[in-house]
């Protein structure tokens, strides 16, 4: 995981996921997550995670992979509280109440639309909506 730490930093990456060999991300937001979730899914079953941010959605997003570990700069409480429940081992520079929007003057769209719900699979339905809203502004 160190590895991935240093690759996440020196590179200036947004993600960084090993399992087998290392891809590097630089998308914003849950993006590069989402598409490699949805397009090669068994990349990230087992895999080790370094991320910049993990709300919520991202951590969903983690535990409907089944990752085996994750680290994050920030990690949000309702995040670690869903990678804990599921037995994602954990590591973070910080931890928040709730991701904040790029402006910083409100919560994350993403976080918004998960802190209600109870399951990762809830979690990936608000997920997946907001990412095909995205696609027709």
């Amino acid at each position: 995981m160190k590895d991935l730490i240093n690759i996440l930093h020196e590179g200036g990456h947004s993600l960084v996921v090993a399992n087998g060999d290392i891809r590097t991300f630089d998308g914003r937001g849950v993006s590069d997550l989402y598409r490699l979730l949805e397009e090669d899914s068994g990349f990230l079953y087992g895999a080790s995670v370094a991320d910049k941010v993990v709300g919520k959605a991202a951590a969903a997003m983690m535990v409907l992979a089944k990752v085996k570990e994750v680290y994050a700069d920030v990690v949000s409480q309702p995040a670690l509280d869903l990678l804990e429940s599921n037995r994602i081992r954990i590591t973070y520079e910080n931890i928040v109440p709730y991701i904040i929007n790029r402006t910083g003057t409100d919560l994350c769209p993403l976080e918004t639309r998960c802190l209600p719900c109870m399951t990762s699979q809830e979690c990936f339905v608000q997920i997946r909506a907001f990412m095909e809203e995205m696609k027709t502004k």
